[in-house]
């Protein structure tokens, strides 16, 4: 729960060392400081680069205990720019085509889907439209709550021989985890090597990031906060064949070492590579947003901004720049709810954070009125359930999470980004909800049993 305030050596040309940095806005720490104090993160770090140096603000952390940009989280798919630009590191140096057919890095064995006589190439995995879907179909996890651990090249390859293409690669924008995850396996055995090692030389060493890794150290592992979903702690996820998609785990300093370089703020090896990544190569299904390689490019009205974010069980991330105002920013918490708000504003003020939500105490017998299932669809329902003076709600197939009240008749969640509206009949019993989840309102009559 402190502010701390360094400067980029060994980054930043010396000439702005001694130009004092400003601080993180008061706004944003207020927000933090109330988000986490409502339950929303147990813990958030974030970090800001520019031109004059760096600066952190953390907040929260275990009873007794505080965080600061050493702490290690888990940072999700902001793993696929890494992937991206070790692609455009090996395709700088000639060592592979962007543009030749993924079917010429594979085994003998392996063979990759085609469509319309059109073959996936690597430029389109990056790019995320290489028609592969999402998630491959043969993904079933042991163990749900670690669920990429057992998903090997084994069954990666097998999906591959067996997949049919829906569309022609390259025609649509498609976010795909098994696209990226299919690169790092590529990469990783063009390296001969495993892809964390294939990472570390080519990356993650000449930039200096040594609290970022995929096998923690028992160092990291000390410093690592703990993921939660529900309001409880969960499982850290082990990616095997998909590592390329979101294996990685850093802290607050390493993230803004590699935003830095990203900015350009000081020349490294990778420079190339890291222009490369940025420049637009594909819109991505909207007028405003578009992708280079591993990147997201968000056209605002003033500036750019180029960002990736990423989640796992129980942690959230988000990392940007924009190369117009010259800043960077990484944010990182352990929760299963985004921070994404907080690094748009911090890189454009006028992109709104989210208000702190503040629960309502309401007497546990009113609580009573709510209490049933209700229909949303004919395989779709959602129980409501009380204990005390604490409401729970649980959809088919998924966990219980906790219900707050923000007023009467009206509830959110804390771990999930939904809220709940109940409606009354006219003789004020509760006769149905809405669920209120990205942008859309799904109602559900009350089962009479």
């Amino acid at each position: 729960m402190r502010i701390v305030a360094l400067l980029l050596a060994g980054l930043l040309p010396s000439g702005l060392l001694s130009q004092k940095p400003a601080g993180i806005p008061e706004d944003v720490r207020a927000n933090v400081r109330a988000r986490v104090e409502a339950g929303s993160w147990p813990s958030v770090a974030i970090g800001i680069v520019d031109r004059h140096g760096l600066r952190y603000f953390t907040y929260g952390g275990p009873a007794g205990q505080s965080v600061d940009e050493h702490t290690v989280y888990e940072i999700g798919s902001i793993t696929k720019v890494f992937t991206s630009l070790a692609l455009a590191d090996m395709a700088i140096r000639g060592e592979l085509s962007l543009d030749a057919p993924i079917q010429q890095y594979l085994p003998a064995q392996v063979k990759a889907p085609e469509h319309g006589g059109k073959p996936i190439t690597l430029r389109l995995l990056a790019g995320q439209r290489s028609g592969l879907p999402r998630m491959p179909t043969n993904f079933a996890p042991a163990d749900p709550n670690n669920p990429y651990a057992d998903y090997d090249t084994t069954r990666l390859y097998r999906f591959l021989s067996e997949h049919t293409l829906a569309r022609d690669p390259g025609e649509r924008y498609e976010y795909s985890n098994l696209g990226i995850g299919l690169l790092g396996v590529i990469l990783a055995r063009h390296d001969q090597t495993s892809y964390e090692a294939m990472l570390r030389r080519r990356i993650l060493d000449p930039l200096g990031m040594k609290s970022t890794m995929i096998q923690l150290t028992p160092d990291a592992r000390k410093r690592l906060a703990p993921g939660h979903a529900g309001g409880k702690p969960v499982a850290n996820w082990d990616l095997d064949a998909l590592a390329g998609a979101g294996a990685l785990r850093s802290d607050a300093k390493d993230m803004l070492r590699f935003v830095a370089a990203a900015l350009g703020l000081k020349s490294t090896r990778l420079d190339s590579a890291f222009r490369f990544t940025e420049a637009r190569q594909f819109e991505a299904g909207s007028p405003t947003m578009s992708i280079g390689m591993g990147w997201h490019i968000l056209q605002r009205p003033a500036t750019r901004i180029i960002w990736h974010n990423g989640g796992t069980g129980g942690y959230r991330s988000f990392a940007g720049f924009s190369p117009e105002r010259r800043i960077g920013v990484v944010v990182l918490a352990n929760s299963s709810l985004s921070v994404d708000d907080l690094g748009y504003h911090l890189l454009d003020s006028s992109m709104a954070m989210v208000a702190p939500r503040i629960a309502l105490a309401l007497p546990g017998d009113s609580l009573q009125a709510y209490v049933g299932r209700f229909q949303l669809a004919p395989s779709f329902i959602l129980t409501i359930t009380r204990e005390g003076n604490a409401l729970y709600l649980q959809a088919t197939g998924q966990p219980r999470f906790a219900l707050f009240a923000s007023r009467r008749d009206e509830f959110f969640l804390r771990d999930v980004e939904a809220e709940i509206s109940f409606e009354r009949n006219a003789q004020h019993q509760v006769e149905a909800l809405v669920l209120h989840q990205n942008g859309a309102n799904r109602r559900g009559e009350r089962i009479r049993d």
